[in-house]
């Protein structure tokens, strides 16, 4: 345990020295919000579908969702699955067409989007509210983090929370987009190999390097301790307990491809036509990421007496690898932690300086600032609410959840329920709707939501995200052929009045 230690802060200390380095290139590259925001616009595809991977797989993905894999074995696969299948099909079907707009509309995030394409401030502020559901998300990496501190260097929970926020707060508060693009396309890397030595062990360790000899004896196993595990729908499990509730998950995986911290890098895109190559990127990284999920099955044979699900895999690398590659596999888990919290920051940062400062209270005269003075102090902004929302993150998970991965879909399925209708019309009618039509779907999705899983009508964040943003979408689209969008509206009052 002391060599394990001893390695870890070694590797951490390098990883954060180069991090540390790519922050302050990122720092004199950020001038502007635009800079902060979405790198100016002005990335290509491979670092972005690294970053996009990097981003779209938290410290859940190497923590929460291996720790799904050991409290519910098997059923978990269907995480995997719709991972590498709904996911990408998302990106596919929403970004091109959502990076082509974007080169008249030149918004900086998902709610400055939403606004300007339907033309409603209303749009642009509520969905920026929505964001802060986020904050979930990043209290979910947080304690990610402060679990790897509290395991392999036996420092106190609380201790380690402090830590993590603190290194992700000051290096996006320097560099923005750029540092959140940069970091997140080096973690990507050590995150695919993570991803292939977790999976490779297993076939060592239980099957002396064959496949069908390692998954006989690990459902053998996992049979003798609890039947449940070894079935496709797991009754006991949080997520997988019908098919109903595993549809949901199909669901809530595409509308998840749309999330704001995903978004940007969409928006971030040089050239529209360079989309197919960070897509491919994004595929083969997450393919190959995802093999960390087996890591929990593993752990559930080799210690099947663990406590706390979310500390599985740690225990299992502590177990099973000799000290360097489990402090190596630390780090890992930290980078994962630190990819998705630094774009989350960038994202609710530019709702308040951007969409709610610059293009609501400025433009609208509520507050007067020349464009000079609102590009300033838009910048200012961005980097303070980088410190108040790590703060409010931290408090949230001062006392650890139970599961993280729960934790995190939380924020998820908030933002997707409330904003996905008006994002999907746009993409696949690539009409202008009535605002009234937009807005609605946004408010009416969000307490969908809100009443199926906080009602307990849903006991699965993901499942109950999936029914509210299924309801956010019907309604976008009962209510866009049901109220005239503005410009005909326009004309049916104008032949009205010469009548």
């Amino acid at each position: 345990m002391n060599s394990v230690s001893t390695l870890l802060w070694i590797e951490m200390i390098l990883f954060l020295i180069i991090i540390g380095i790519l922050g302050y290139y990122s720092a004199k590259k950020t001038k502007t919000i635009e800079d902060f925001a979405i790198s100016g616009a002005s990335l290509g595809p491979i670092v972005l579908g690294l970053s996009f991977a990097a981003t779209f797989f938290s410290a859940a993905t190497f923590l929460g969702y291996p720790g799904w894999s050991y409290a519910w074995g098997y059923s978990n696969l269907w995480l995997f699955l719709t991972l590498i299948g709904a996911g990408p099909i998302g990106i596919i079907a929403v970004g091109k067409m959502v990076r082509r707009i974007n080169q008249e509309q030149k918004s900086l995030s998902l709610p400055d989007w939403l606004g300007d394409y339907y033309n409603s401030d209303f749009l642009r502020v509520g969905s920026g509210i929505i964001m802060l559901f986020n904050i979930f998300y990043i209290a979910a990496q947080f304690s990610a983090g402060a679990r790897i501190f509290e395991s392999m260097l036996n420092i106190p929970y609380s201790v380690g929370l402090l830590l993590i926020a603190a290194i992700v707060i000051i290096y996006v508060f320097a560099g923005g987009s750029y540092a959140d693009v940069y970091t997140d396309a080096a973690q990507a890397v050590v995150m695919v190999l993570a991803g292939v030595i977790v999976f490779v062990s297993g076939i060592w360790i239980f099957g002396n390097g064959s496949i069908n000899a390692a998954f006989t004896h690990i459902t053998e196993n996992l049979a003798s301790q609890d039947a449940n595990l070894v079935k496709v729908i797991n009754p006991e499990s949080g997520n997988y307990y019908s098919f109903t509730a595993i549809l949901g998950i199909f669901i809530i995986q595409f509308a998840f491809s749309s999330q704001p911290q995903l978004f940007n890098k969409v928006l971030s895109l040089k050239n529209p036509a360079d989309l197919g190559k960070m897509i491919a990127t994004y595929i083969l990284t997450a393919l190959l990421c995802l093999l960390v999920f087996f890591g929990g099955l593993y752990a559930r044979v080799a210690l099947p007496g663990i406590e706390i699900s979310d500390q599985a895999l740690l225990q299992y690398i502590m177990w099973a690898f000799p000290a360097f590659l489990a402090a190596f596999i630390g780090v890992v888990i930290l980078a994962a932690a630190l990819s998705t919290t630094d774009g989350l920051f960038v994202v609710m940062s530019t709702v308040f300086a951007n969409d709610i400062y610059r293009k609501f209270l400025v433009r609208r005269g509520i507050i007067q600032a020349d464009e000079e003075k609102s590009n300033r102090v838009a910048l200012w902004i961005s980097r303070w609410v980088v410190i108040a929302v790590g703060i409010v993150a931290y408090l949230i998970v001062l006392n650890p959840p139970e599961y993280m991965g729960s934790l995190m879909w939380v924020g998820i399925s908030g933002v997707s329920a409330g904003t996905l209708g008006p994002i999907l019309y746009a993409v696949f009618t690539r009409k202008k709707a009535s605002p009234r039509a937009a807005e609605l779907s946004m408010v009416i999705g969000l307490v969908s939501y809100l009443v199926i899983y906080f009602g307990k009508f849903e006991s699965s964040p993901m499942a109950a995200g999936a029914w509210a943003t299924l309801i956010g979408i019907a309604v976008m689209w009962i209510l866009a052929g049901l109220l005239k969008p503005p410009a005909e509206a326009a004309v049916t009052d104008g032949q009205v009045k010469n009548g």
